[in-house]
Order: C-alpha cells, then sequence, then structure tokens
C-alpha cells in the first residue's frame, strides 16, 4: 500500500474502532472474544449513530474476512469496499475490491462518497499515512492482551491529532474522539 498523502480527498474517512488497553484490535490469531465478551457491559457506545452517518464502509481484507465469520452481514445496503491485491473481484456482490489507495480514492470519487467508514489496523495505518482519514474514535477495554494485532502500525511521519472529546462508558471502557489535523 501507497504512503503517498491525498489530503485533498473528495470525502470524510471516518474510524470507528476498540482496542485493548495495549492497543490491540484482535489476538494473534485475529479472534475477537476479548472484546465480544466484554462488549455488551459497556452500555451505549454511539456506534448506531456513527453508522447512520456514513454512505460507504472501507475495510482491508482480513477485516472483511473476520465480518464474514459473524454470521449475519452488518453494513445492510451501505457500499462496503475491500482493500485488497489477493481477493477476486466480484467473489462476493455485496463488496467491491479495489486493488490499492489509488483506485479506493478513485471508487469513492466515482460513488460521490460523503463519508466513509474506514475499519481494519493495516487499512486505517494506510489511510492515515496517505491523509484519508480525518476522525479517530476509539473505545479503549479493560484488558490487556500482552499481545495481539495492533491498531496503528508504522506510519511513516507523525499524525497530528486533536482531542474532541472522551467518555467513561459502562464496566470500564473509555471512549475518545480526534480530529486528525495532519
Amino acid at each position: 500500500m501507497t504512503t503517498e498523502r491525498a489530503t485533498d480527498a473528495p470525502f470524510t474517512g471516518a474510524v470507528f474502532i476498540a482496542t485493548s488497553l495495549d492497543g490491540s484490535i484482535a489476538r494473534p490469531d485475529g479472534d475477537v472474544g476479548w472484546l465480544t465478551s466484554r462488549g455488551e457491559r459497556a452500555g451505549e457506545t454511539g456506534y448506531d449513530e456513527f453508522f447512520a452517518s456514513v454512505d460507504h464502509v472501507v475495510l482491508g481484507r482480513s477485516t472483511y474476512e473476520k465480518v464474514l465469520t459473524f454470521g449475519e452481514w452488518p453494513y445492510g445496503d451501505v457500499p462496503v469496499l475491500v482493500l485488497s491485491s489477493t481477493l477476486a473481484e466480484g467473489a462476493d456482490p455485496r463488496v467491491r475490491v479495489v486493488p490499492d489507495l489509488g483506485a479506493l480514492v478513485e471508487a469513492l470519487a466515482e460513488a460521490e462518497a460523503r463519508r466513509a467508514y474506514v475499519d481494519g489496523g493495516r487499512t486505517i495505518s494506510a489511510m492515515l499515512a496517505a491523509g484519508l482519514v480525518h476522525e479517530l474514535t476509539i473505545t479503549t477495554a479493560p484488558v490487556l492482551l500482552g499481545e495481539g494485532l495492533p491498531l496503528f502500525s508504522a506510519l511513516g511521519r507523525d499524525v497530528a491529532l486533536e482531542h474532541r472529546s472522551t467518555r467513561v462508558l459502562g464496566a470500564g471502557f473509555v471512549q475518545s474522539t480526534y480530529a486528525v489535523l495532519g
């Protein structure tokens, strides 16, 4: 994935994700049971309101494959783009596969996307590095995994953030929202 910056994107990229206190989004094998077993105790997280504000979803391949194990398709009729250089286009009629960030930006522009939900650690990092993420909402679960798949990987630069809000949810979950300044 390229890290060329595309700050004039015609859409807003928004992240809404949960991590362990030590910054993992999943165990090394992709398991998220540590989160789903605790998640209901967090109470209202604002996810439904957030999801109602997006008109497209962007997933990385690994996140897409994890979503397929959940049973019910969680995105309804919202268009979903999967960033992958290995998935075959057309294998799943619910998604459009795009091979790289350039094709992703082009596809979102063609679709006149206004606000895209970005999900998946590597995809979030690549889009942050390219200047395609504009806001982050991170819910931290009160658990240390010790090892796992990190939310952020190497970005190649500092990414300045502006804190917008923090709130305490149920069962010790904490949620913070940031604007991405650049």
